[in-house]
């Protein structure tokens, strides 16, 4: 008896050590899968570039090197003359509206701020569209405070402007009952426009709305005079326009991440949006679908006025032109034809990337260290962003078989052959794809909860790949200036690393030269000749420096002041790069900073080169060799 009640104990407490065996598995299960992403981001960084003391070779640290010419340029958007502070007796409030995504809204606020000033009036914080039609969003947050800090944004400008939460309850009441006049200005709107045409009704009503579509309200560049005005635009730009600290910490976390062992990194993006694509007619560049929505969307800006051409247009006209982008695979062979090593880390910075990861297979294929948001970070951080969202009803899937029992019934005598299967029903997960209508339907169904939703995400998404884009140690557009007249991504974080860092290596392509390149060695993409790598260094090279300012100065300045904010907001160190001064304590940290950059970088040079020069030097001996014997008979083709 002893014995059998032995037995039992033991098989008891087997059974109790399995269930907890089992509780610690299922317990390491989930939390373990919210950070197996991380660890493989984290292997992954250790196995990149050169070695884990951070080296690199000579070759590679030009390419990293400030551009000298715009040393001398240095950030000021001080008031440079008499700059009254406002008063709370003024002429009124300013509510508005914006429309569009992250560029449209960080360009339409600054210009809101901006008109405040110029009108003595006070802005009430703006409405996002993009948040407010996003059902569910984090309950924590409102509509402005979902992407930007709301506390930040008004101490940082009390001297500039009163901003207020929300407006006071009598006019509140007001604008619901709908009697403050509504203004929809467009983005080339004058300063005498609101001067003679908004001004009278705000001191009469006290309060007027503005309905911002084209991502400005403001025309860009403004007389000699209003001087001021543009470096208030640059003040709220660059200074009090901060994300949330959440957003904030999540992007120098990522930055950190990227700059692991002391290797530097390029940040590029694509800038493949669907609305840009169709805009200048660029639906042959890509495949299939891809294609067919890109007409699709140009057909709908034909209507709606905002495109004058027809709907097919030869996509590769347009390229020869300028007017789309490069893609990746060409920003492939332009970094490898600049020297660029194959291990060299490379931020995809964009919600947005029209074509899916089809298009970036090439640019994958020549750097391995093609990394974006979603391998630097895994789904816990990603989601903490988000905040405590709402669930979202699913949208019931009511599936109705081609045959009935009732067919069956009356299929003729018994035995009788059975009639055929009913058809496999489409389930809605098979049909939630993003372009799944156009096989079925020849117009696009409106946009579902889960639609919106995931534009509201955009603007974070967009967010944390501007803050990585800007501190990045270098920048390569794919399609800025893009001829829309709307503000782009590329075109806002160039401006900004211009007036943050201009030394910083920024690159300002001409995509019009380059498409000509391109088709002078169409058939050796892969193999080009010397003379075309030489051509597309000098060219990028000179597109570091006064020619690509000057490139950017009259091809973007015109269409978003934010996108070239100079001479207005910046000054010089030395005289001879121009007329205004910078003041004593900036000139003094300015050499400071340079005396410190000195020592570092002599201690660098002090240092042996490592395999990346070896890897360098070697590809520079495989070219010469390739020249001489395309030198020696041009029939030779590279590709047999």
């Amino acid at each position: 008896m002893m014995f059998k009640s032995k037995i039992k104990w033991v098989a008891l407490g087997g059974l109790v050590l399995s269930f907890l065996s089992l509780l610690v598995h299922m317990f390491l299960a989930n939390t373990s899968a919210e950070l197996v992403q991380y660890h493989v981001m984290t292997g992954f960084l250790e196995d990149l570039n050169v070695n884990v003391m951070g080296k690199q070779g000579g070759a590679s640290r030009k390419l990293w090197k400030k551009v000298k010419p715009l040393e001398a340029l240095q950030p000021y958007a001080n008031p440079r003359k008499k700059y009254p502070v406002p008063v709370h007796k003024n002429n009124g409030f300013i509510h508005a509206k914006i429309f569009g995504g992250f560029e449209k809204i960080r360009s339409s606020i600054c210009d809101l701020v901006t008109i405040s000033r110029l009108l003595n009036a006070t802005l009430v914080i703006p409405e996002l569209q993009e948040s407010v039609n996003s059902k569910g969003i984090g309950s924590e947050f409102k509509s402005f405070s979902y992407l930007y800090n709301e506390e930040h944004l008004i101490n940082s400008l009390k001297n500039d402007v009163i901003i207020v939460k929300d407006l006071p309850p009598k006019l509140k009441e007001a604008r619901k009952r709908k009697e403050c006049p509504i203004f929809k200005p467009k983005s080339s709107a004058s300063p005498e426009y609101y001067v003679k045409q908004v001004l009278p009704k705000l001191k009469k009503g006290k309060v007027i709305g503005l309905v911002i579509i084209d991502g400005s309200c403001l025309q860009a560049i403004l007389p000699p005079k209003l001087a001021e005005y543009q470096r208030l635009r640059c003040r709220v730009a660059f200074h009090a326009l901060n994300f949330r600290p959440e957003i904030l910490s999540l992007a120098h976390q990522m930055v950190k991440r990227l700059r692991a062992s002391g290797q530097p990194y390029l940040a590029y993006h694509p800038g493949l949006v669907r609305d840009t694509l169709a805009y200048q007619g660029c639906s042959e560049l890509f495949q299939d679908v891809h294609t067919e929505l890109i007409q699709y969307r140009r057909a709908q800006m034909i209507k709606q006025k905002l495109v004058h051409g027809e709907t097919s247009v030869d996509s590769y006209i347009q390229k020869a032109k300028g007017l789309c982008p490069l893609m990746p695979e060409e920003v492939g062979l332009l970094l490898r034809a600049m020297g660029y090593p194959p291990m060299t880390r490379i931020y995809l910075a964009g919600s947005e990337r029209f074509g899916g990861q089809r298009v970036m297979i090439p640019l994958r294929a020549m750097y391995t260290n093609l990394v974006d948001r979603s391998n630097l970070c895994n789904k816990y951080e990603l989601n903490k962003l988000l905040g405590t969202e709402t669930p979202l009803p699913l949208s019931p899937f009511n599936y109705t078989p081609t045959r009935t029992t009732n067919e069956w019934d009356h299929a003729g005598p018994r035995p009788r052959p059975l009639p055929p299967p009913p058809g496999r029903p489409i389930y809605q997960h098979e049909k939630e794809g993003w372009y799944g209508w156009i096989a079925e339907k020849d117009s696009e169904p409106d946009l579902s909860a889960i639609d919106l939703r995931e534009k509201a995400r955009r603007l974070l998404w967009d967010a944390i790949d501007y803050v990585v884009s800007v501190e990045a140690d270098g920048f390569f557009p794919g399609f800025n200036n893009d001829g829309t007249g709307w503000p782009d991504f590329s075109s806002l974080v160039m401006g900004h690393r211009l007036y943050e860092m201009a030394s910083s290596p920024t690159y300002r392509p001409d995509r019009k030269f380059l498409a000509n390149l391109f088709n002078s060695t169409r058939d050796n993409l892969y193999f080009p000749r010397r003379n075309w790598t030489l051509a597309v260094r000098k060219h990028l090279n000179n597109s570091l420096g006064d020619e690509g300012l000057n490139r950017q100065f009259h091809q973007s300045k015109p269409s978003s002041f934010l996108s070239h904010p100079i001479p207005e907001c910046t000054c010089t160190i030395f005289k001879q790069f121009g007329n205004t001064k910078c003041p004593k304590w900036l000139k003094e940290s300015f050499t400071e900073s340079k005396t410190q950059e000195t020592k570092i970088t002599d201690e660098n040079e002090q240092q042996p080169d490592d395999e990346t020069d070896d890897w360098q030097s070697g590809s520079e001996d495989e070219n010469k060799s390739k020249d001489s014997t395309f030198e020696q008979d041009s029939e030779i083709d590279p590709n047999d």
